[in-house]
């Protein structure tokens, strides 16, 4: 089974991934979605966080060879970073949404070696603004930051053009479009739902997939 729909089938499976098209989730952002994505529920089920962690091994190795450490984001990249690392025999380390108000006043917490090629652990991306501010956070402080990996991905275009705009790569597990397909062949949404959550994703300023049911 291609990985992506593996993961796609693990997120459903556990109740990580929950559909409400007729009820939207509201965002911190004010955007409404018909989808919420839970990843911290992976750490939860062995079966599954050992699929979501080979599999993250899977991305860095075959798409960053170089990476000498990873960097997970707070909070939710932290643990899957920590076992990621694990499994690579890799350094870790993650980024504070801000500077400790105490101590050292650290933001990026770990080992951090100028020119250090590292990888950013993420659990999914949407709009892909937090992210982001981890890349910059590791560049301000030396690091060659070669890319992002994450579970979960929206693929949303203003997520995309931000992505492009910092100049980094993002290699995810699954994806908003697999999620949506897998859930209509495993029955837990219906067929017709799959054009109303495309249309959320490709333009999610635009509301009236809300009530475009038939």
């Amino acid at each position: 089974m291609e990985l992506r729909e593996l993961i796609a089938k693990d997120l459903l499976k556990i109740k990580a991934v929950f559909f409400r098209p007729e009820e939207p989730f509201i965002w911190a952002s004010g955007i409404k979605s018909p989808v919420y994505c839970d990843n911290r529920l992976t750490l939860s089920d062995v079966e599954v966080r050992g699929d979501v962690e080979r599999g993250l091994s899977q991305l860095v190795r075959e798409n960053f060879p170089e990476a000498q450490a990873l960097m997970g984001t707070s909070t939710a990249g932290i643990a899957h970073a920590a076992i990621t690392a694990h499994l690579l025999d890799m350094p870790m380390g993650y980024v504070r949404s801000g500077n400790k108000d105490h101590g050292r006043k650290n933001r990026i917490e770990g080992r951090l070696e100028p020119g250090e090629k590292v990888v950013v652990v993420e659990d999914l991306i949407s709009t892909g603004g937090s992210v982001i501010e981890v890349v910059d956070a590791l560049r301000e402080e030396g690091a060659e930051v070669l890319g992002i990996v994450c579970i979960f991905t929206y693929g949303m275009k203003r997520g995309l053009e931000r992505l492009a705009e910092a100049n980094v790569r993002a290699v995810s597990l699954t994806d908003f479009d697999t999620i949506a397909k897998v859930a209509a062949q495993e029955g837990y949404i219906p067929e017709s739902d799959i054009a109303r959550l495309i249309a959320f994703r490709d333009n999610p300023s635009d509301e009236s997939w809300i009530g475009a049911a038939e």
